[in-house]
């Protein structure tokens, strides 16, 4: 009989594989995101601290993966093998899947209930994403097989590469679609636009703007802009000239840019507050329907 690998090598083995499961993760947020409006609404461009700060991130993410290690993966190995032995007389992995299952809907239910509650498809799809995140981890864990850093190095950077190029081919071919703002005609600019707060900002056919308690471009956290003014459409094919100037005396000028979609197109900025410099807010219209 084949001895155990050492705990130590078994919470290195999952924490690596934990790593390669988020980077999975971040490659197919961002191939989901560039099909998302969420893309376009975000600030371009970076700062070199960035690279600095690199480092301290991968760090921060072995931490986190090797504490997930201890408290969840390597326990639910370790419970399978024990319900194994007292129920089927043995060790057995197919033990793992149903215990990672009932330790992950332990976990995304004490998560929604923090959270505030989601919908029975979200909760769906994260209970089956972290039960499959859990399985696979403990699943490895407990082989029995010497060698298997290298396989898992090995396959965890292929699934790596295949997702991102299979993303890549997606895009290309039009299986998925960049996201673009919508082509939005001046007149169909016109009217009253809600923040859904009670703000508004009213265009009309004319070029003149009214704007009513709509928060400033930064600033403190409710400060609001009343005034009239006028406005001013950009027609550009870049998405960040294709944008809605308003110019209001009492305000300032501002540029909203559209977004959305062709059948419910918005207008969006980004609220920098002066009392957190870093804290950006994304600020969205909607066209409000009459009554």
């Amino acid at each position: 009989m084949e001895r155990k690998r050492p705990y130590g090598l078994s919470l290195l083995l999952s924490t690596a594989i934990l790593l390669v499961e988020a980077v999975l993760a971040l490659v197919v947020s961002v191939l989901h995101g560039l099909t998302q409006q969420s893309w376009a609404m975000t600030p371009t461009g970076g700062s070199p601290l960035s690279v600095v700060l690199l480092p301290f991130l991968a760090l921060f993410a072995a931490t986190a993966a090797a504490a997930l290690s201890v408290a969840v993966v390597l326990p639910t190995a370790s419970l399978s093998d024990v319900l194994g032995r007292r129920f089927g007389g043995r060790e057995a992995w197919w033990w793992v899947p149903p215990v990672a299952a009932a330790v992950s809907l332990l976990l995304v239910g004490a998560t929604t209930v923090v959270a505030g509650g989601t919908g029975s498809a979200g909760f769906a799809r994260g209970w089956l994403l972290t039960t499959v995140a859990l399985a696979v981890p403990a699943l490895v864990c407990r082989s029995r097989r010497k060698r298997v850093f290298g396989p898992v190095a090995l396959w965890g950077l292929a699934a790596v590469v295949l997702t991102g190029v299979l993303g890549g081919v997606a895009f290309g071919t039009g299986v998925l679609t960049m996201y673009r703002p919508p082509d939005v005609a001046r007149a169909e600019l016109v009217g009253t636009w809600s923040d859904g707060k009670g703000g508004t900002l009213t265009l009309t056919a004319e070029g003149r703007a009214t704007v009513s308690g709509l928060d400033r471009t930064s600033g403190e956290r409710g400060e609001a802009c009343v005034g009239r003014g006028t406005w001013g459409y950009g027609t550009g094919t870049d998405r960040h000239a294709r944008g809605v100037g308003v110019d209001v005396p009492s305000c300032g000028r501002t540029l909203w840019d559209v977004g959305g979609t062709e059948d419910r197109p918005t207008l969006h900025r980004i609220v920098v507050r002066s009392v957190e410099p870093d804290e950006v807010d994304r600020y969205e219209l909607t066209r409000r329907t009459p009554r």
